[in-house]
Parts: C-alpha cells; sequence; structure tokens
C-alpha cells in the first residue's frame, strides 16, 4: 500500500494536531483505544473517504498513535487513496463471516486485553446486530466504554482549513438558491428545479449531500423530509426547499418556501414572523453561552407571533462533515441543551412553520458560524419573502 495518501484535503500536520487531542480525551477518559464505527470520525483523523460503512468496518487508535483499519477487500486501495492509514487488515468476505474475531486478533495483538476500551456505539456503522458480534467476541477479554461523542467533541470546532470548506459549501447553497428561483413558476417540474439546484452544486466542484434534498410543493410543502414522487407547480401554489451546498463532506444548508403566484396575506405574515425568529436566534447564538438559549430565542418570537402550535420542538443543529444517511450533527438547538457555544461552530439555524389546520407552510433558514463575538451568516441571499 502506498505510504503517500493521494487524495486527502487537510495537510498532514492538521492530521497530526487531531489525533493528539483526540488521545489526550482519551486518557483523561481512562480509554486505552479507541473503536471508531463512525464514518465521519475515520474521515477526521485520517481523510478515509469511504461509504464502505454499510459493512463492517473499524478504525483502531490506541494512545501510543497507531491507527489500524479493519474493512474490506473493496476499501483497500480507497483508503490509499483517500487516507494517511498505512495499517490496513482485511476481513474475508465468506458465509457466517464474524469480522468482531478479526478485530479481536487486532486488538490483542496490540497488546489490549483487560484495558479499557471506548467504543462508538452511536453510530451508523454499527447496527445492532454488529454490536451483538462485538460485544460477543470482546467479552471478558477488555472493558467496553461508550465514547460516542469523543471526537465528535472534537469535531464540533472547526479549524481554519475546515471552515474554509464550509465558506465554499455555502458559496455553493446559494448558487443552487439562485438556480431554484430561475427554475419555479406557475407549471414547473419540481424534478426541473431539483436537477437545476443539484447541477450548481456539481458544477462548482461540490459533493453529494449526506441525505436527499428535500422538496415539497402543494400539501408536500408542509413536509421537511424527502418523500418520492414529483408534480408541476400549480399556477397558486409554495414550494418548501431544504438543502445543502456541500464541499469535501462540509455542508453548508439553506432553507425557504417560494410563493408561487399571489401571496396569501397569512403566508406573508408567517414569513415576517419567521425572519424576525432569525434574526433573534442569530443574536442568540454567542460564544460561551448555552445554545439552547437559541431555541428560547425562536419559540419566544413565534410563540408571541402566534405560532406556537406550528411551530417545532428544535430549531437547528451543526453541521460539518457527514455522511449518509444524513446531515444533521450533534449539537441541536431545544430547551434547555446545555452545550456552551464555540467559535469555530458551524449552525444551520432553521425557522419552520406548518400550519396544519389552513395547509399553509413558510420556513427560513441559513447557515452560521460562531466567531469570538457573535455568530456570522455564511448566505449572501437575502432573506425576504421569494414570490415568483
Amino acid at each position: 500500500m502506498a505510504s503517500t495518501p493521494l487524495h486527502i484535503h487537510f495537510d498532514l500536520t492538521e492530521f497530526a494536531e487531531r489525533k493528539r487531542a483526540a488521545i489526550a480525551l482519551m486518557e483523561l477518559r481512562g480509554l486505552s483505544a479507541l473503536l471508531m464505527f463512525r464514518q465521519e470520525s475515520m474521515y477526521y483523523l485520517t481523510g478515509y473517504d469511504t461509504f464502505g460503512y454499510v459493512h463492517f468496518q473499524c478504525m483502531v487508535l490506541t494512545t501510543d498513535g497507531r491507527i489500524t483499519l479493519l474493512t474490506r477487500s473493496a476499501d483497500r486501495l480507497q483508503a490509499g487513496f483517500t487516507s494517511i492509514v498505512e495499517d490496513v487488515r482485511i476481513w474475508v468476505d465468506r458465509e457466517n463471516a464474524n469480522p468482531a474475531d478479526d478485530l479481536k486478533a487486532i486488538l490483542a495483538e496490540r497488546g489490549l486485553a483487560g484495558r479499557t476500551l471506548g467504543v462508538e456505539l452511536e453510530s451508523y456503522g454499527l447496527t445492532a446486530r454488529k454490536w451483538l458480534q462485538v460485544s460477543a467476541a470482546l467479552d471478558g477479554f477488555a472493558k467496553l466504554d461508550d465514547a460516542s461523542d469523543l471526537v465528535s467533541l472534537l469535531r464540533v470546532v472547526k479549524s481554519p482549513a475546515e471552515l474554509a470548506y464550509v465558506q465554499r459549501a455555502a458559496e455553493l447553497a446559494d448558487d443552487a438558491l439562485d438556480a431554484a428561483a430561475e427554475t419555479t413558476k406557475a407549471g414547473a417540474f419540481e424534478g426541473d428545479i431539483l436537477a437545476a439546484m443539484q447541477s450548481a452544486i456539481f458544477s462548482g466542484g461540490g459533493d453529494d449531500p449526506a441525505n436527499e434534498f428535500i422538496i415539497g410543493s402543494g400539501p408536500g410543502a408542509l413536509m421537511c423530509r424527502y418523500f418520492t414522487g414529483r408534480r408541476h407547480l400549480d399556477p397558486s401554489d409554495m414550494l418548501t426547499l431544504e438543502f445543502a451546498g456541500v464541499y469535501r463532506h462540509y455542508h453548508a444548508a439553506l432553507m425557504r418556501t417560494f410563493i408561487v403566484g399571489e401571496p396569501d396575506p397569512r403566508l406573508a405574515d408567517m414569513h415576517k414572523a419567521a425572519r424576525e425568529a432569525l434574526y433573534a436566534c442569530e443574536s442568540a447564538l454567542k460564544p460561551g453561552e448555552p445554545i439552547g438559549n437559541v431555541f428560547d430565542a425562536h419559540a419566544a418570537v413565534l410563540d408571541k407571533a402566534g405560532y406556537r402550535e406550528a411551530r417545532l420542538n428544535a430549531c437547528g443543529y451543526s453541521l460539518g462533515t457527514t455522511f449518509a444517511p444524513n446531515w444533521m450533527d450533534w449539537p441541536m438547538f431545544y430547551a434547555g441543551n446545555p452545550y456552551l457555544a464555540q467559535p469555530g461552530n458551524v449552525f444551520f439555524i432553521h425557522m419552520i412553520l406548518f400550519d396544519e389546520r389552513q395547509g399553509l407552510a413558510m420556513s427560513l433558514a441559513r447557515t452560521s458560524v460562531v466567531n469570538d463575538s457573535g455568530a456570522t451568516p455564511l448566505s449572501r441571499a437575502s432573506l425576504d419573502l421569494v414570490l415568483r
């Protein structure tokens, strides 16, 4: 395997600092090794870029700084091309294969018997069946502690190099919003709107998002999840869009509800409340302050405007480099969240109003970075109501 990766996106010194910080946290928690099943953690610490985590895959970091990747043969070259990992072990595809036994052999080789090992239990790469295999293989071998948050605590604060990628992602999101606005009109096909948005991102060098773009018109405008089935816009319609510009897997999201045809005065009022609430949330996002304050600002404005029943119980979340099935990262804005905002945090703040009784939808959202004094929005787009 080549010792020099061909397709990494950070300086080796940055990877070295990330690893040093992870080891410091491991030692603070009394962990001799970290068993990583989250693709985000692997990418963060080594640059390893794959969707192979849908199969059994584990990256082991020990406090002496050694990193070993256990994966399938299909990802051996992928690891060499995209990461700084030099020790790649392969478990063999076969009937009744149990790669947890291969993992145990690696841990025994590292002298970790009887030690305390951190495991990323909160991971899409570690299904319940895989966890049963791991826990059975390591039963009596070592003590296993939940360390799902260890790398996440590091990832939530972005370095200058990461923020440069976030900024590029935000520019691509703005390009996609422009493309959507140009394409949206009475009679337009939702598929053509999506195609224009994705084209703007891919043409700008961007990546696939970690989850589907959300698009819905008519009754579908009240949905905030992707659903299959496209329609043409009516002469008088609503179009809800939630999407992200993505660059080097870093996300910067936007959300809008476009109004097609003559605007309903009730929608204009909903937009006014959403914009006031978004400004209030951005003002409340300050370093050293609990991010639960952001949710409180959201609720205070929207409840006062009469939209308590139309708003959601969360109003945003952290963004960064994430992999399928979703781009939502930790932590989230909800009542009482004690996480203290820090410079380098990146948050998507969304105002979403779904009035089911009247069949009306309004959303307004953008991504901000936390700096030493407060929050700075990354989008160049206007917050005015979009009329098509």
